[in-house]
């Protein structure tokens, strides 16, 4: 990153639309504040009536093609458009559920496998690497969570490098733009990670251009993810892009060519950042931010209002002696975003639930009344959440968190739901039935919680009630493979293989790599006498399997046995 801004454009205050995965890529990619694209939290898909920049880059002959790390940004919700490949499949994890990220060496090997492809055409590549996100570093690791942190920045640098090196000779003629979706808290405004507060923090984000005609120089100027978008399309001489940001060709032009003075600066303007995480998340009031002419005012039923040139860090609430300045901001800001959102503003149970595996929902009602707590008031409870739900804490430490959370807050859907599945993992079930129990009556809009109490029931030898769990489970997602699989599991172990065998098809057909389920599959072929079609099944997993997966030594004794 450092050898990019030594021969490029780096812009000191760049800034994000949202601290939010999805919807900051989405102003990334359409050119378009939230409101424009709709994709208002993670898990809302975009508007897809809405241009983006590969869509718009395609029709000009570019090959176009993305690779991502991270399940908010699933094709499901809409970033796909415009892309002819789009690299989002996530690997398995424990109990065979899709893992919600993958690291980012294997995206990028992803990403240099389709470069190779594209020597001899134009080519727009979108790389998404989800490193520095919690939990950081490695399992085990006790340093400090900056450390782990900067680590975490330090491998996404690495694979950054690789792709760079890939271009190979085509690196002279490409433009190359570097940056981030948000920042990360670490305690600052008691923000733990990311996306309830809408400070700089979290908003602030690198921003480097480099490329053919571009020198080394450092811009000032106050610029958005929104500006991307219009700047990529007249650079790359594919014509005028409709957006809410500006092309930033004045300051690039500054130091691409003679043509322009040394030193130009964008005409002032005003910038947007919005979260409606905590409405979404928690049914407290969403923020909403501008910032104009060195100042920026934060929407809260607690207003805000901060100068930026002696307060970089927003520490000081200088509404009260500048209310006329606040209450021009205020109605730019709703002119631009209402304090509400469409009623069919929700996510599906799926989605929901890997989200929440991330730390993005809490699983929490979002209430749209007219009175709404102000997430300032309740960033103590917010912090001790995010802990929990950013994988940061683990074993007792994890235990001790939730309960307290349950203490203060004993309807949690969420925490109950967690504590559970670290009951359970200790060999507790039977603390850990209540908990489940009381997440599944909370109305949790996941599975999860039905897996859980199965899980616990199966190992109790309770068949009867893990396949009413099941069937529970499967009424909240009916396509979700894993519910379908783990019903075909206890069938089959139950003594029923024949009845197990289409329960498992439907899991494979719906991921035909779901190993777990073929592997079980042919144990059922098997115990119902039908050799060929067990061994057949059999092979096909070594297949798919990798050349050193622990498991093909148990699927080759299987093999084996039924031959």
């Amino acid at each position: 990153m450092d050898a990019l801004a030594a021969r490029g454009v780096r812009f000191e205050r760049a800034y994000a639309t949202a601290p939010i995965t999805l919807t900051s890529h989405a102003s990334l990619m359409t050119g378009r504040y939230p409101p424009g694209h709709g994709a208002r939290h993670n898990g809302m898909r975009m508007n897809l009536e809405t241009p983006t920049l590969a869509e718009t880059l395609g029709r000009s002959g570019f090959a176009t093609g993305a690779f991502v790390g991270a399940f908010p940004l699933d094709r499901r919700f809409g970033l796909i458009k415009g892309f002819s490949d789009y690299g989002d499949r996530m690997p398995r994890g424990p109990q065979g559920r899709i893992a919600n990220e993958r690291p980012g060496s294997t995206v990028v090997d992803e990403a240099i496998a389709w470069l190779d492809k594209q020597r001899n055409s134009r080519f727009f590549l979108w790389v998404h690497l989800f490193e520095p996100h919690a939990p950081y570093g490695s399992p085990g690791d006790r340093s400090p969570a900056d450390v782990r942190y900067d680590g975490e920045v330090a491998e996404s640098d690495r694979q950054i490098g690789r792709l760079i090196a890939a271009l190979g000779p085509a690196a002279a003629s490409t433009l190359i733009v570097l940056t981030a979706d948000h920042g990360e808290a670490f305690g600052e405004h008691g923000e733990i990670g990311h996306s309830i507060f809408v400070y700089d923090t979290t908003l602030r984000v690198p921003l480097i251009l480099a490329g053919p005609g571009l020198t080394q120089r450092v811009v000032g100027d106050p610029v958005t993810l929104v500006d991307i978008a219009p700047t990529v399309t007249r650079w790359l001489g594919v014509g005028a892009f409709d957006s809410d940001g500006v092309d930033l060709a004045p300051v690039l032009m500054s130091v691409a060519s003679g043509k322009a003075k040394a030193g130009n600066t964008l005409s002032e303007r005003e910038l947007y950042g919005e979260s409606f995480a905590p409405l979404l998340d928690f049914g407290w009031s969403p923020l909403r931010s501008v910032r104009a002419d060195g100042f920026k005012f934060i929407a809260a039923p607690k207003p805000e209002l901060y100068a930026l040139a002696t307060d970089e860090g927003e520490m000081r609430n200088v509404l009260g002696r500048d209310q006329k300045r606040a209450a021009a901001l205020a109605d730019r800001v709703d002119r631009i975003s209402s304090a509400t959102l469409p009623s069919e503003s929700a996510v599906d149970p799926e989605t929901a639930g890997r989200l929440q595996a991330l730390g993005y929902v809490s699983g929490s009602p979002a209430a749209q009344g007219s009175s709404r707590p102000d997430p300032k008031d309740r960033r103590e409870l917010a912090a001790r959440i995010a802990r929990v739900t950013s994988g940061e804490l683990s074993g007792a430490d994890l235990e001790s968190a939730l309960r307290a959370i349950l203490k203060d807050d004993a309807q949690n859907p969420q925490a109950h739901m967690r504590l559970g599945y670290v009951l359970a993992e200790t060999n507790r079930c039977p603390e850990a039935e209540p908990h489940f129990r009381a997440a599944i009556s909370a109305r949790l809009p996941t599975a999860d919680a039905h897996l859980g109490l199965a899980s616990c029931y199966a190992a109790a030898r309770r068949v009867d009630q893990a396949l009413a769990a099941l069937r529970d489970a499967a009424a909240l997602e009916p396509d979700n493979p894993v519910v379908i699989a783990n019903q075909g599991v206890l069938t089959s172990d139950s003594g029923q293989p024949l009845a197990a065998v289409p329960l498992l098809q439907r899991a494979l057909t719906l991921d035909p790599d779901f190993h777990q389920a073929r592997f079980n599959l042919a144990i059922a072929f098997a115990r119902a006498g039908r050799r060929q079609e067990a061994a057949s099944e059999a092979t096909e997993l070594l297949k798919r399997l990798p050349a050193g997966a622990p498991q093909r030594s148990e699927v080759e004794r299987l093999l084996a046995a039924v031959r």
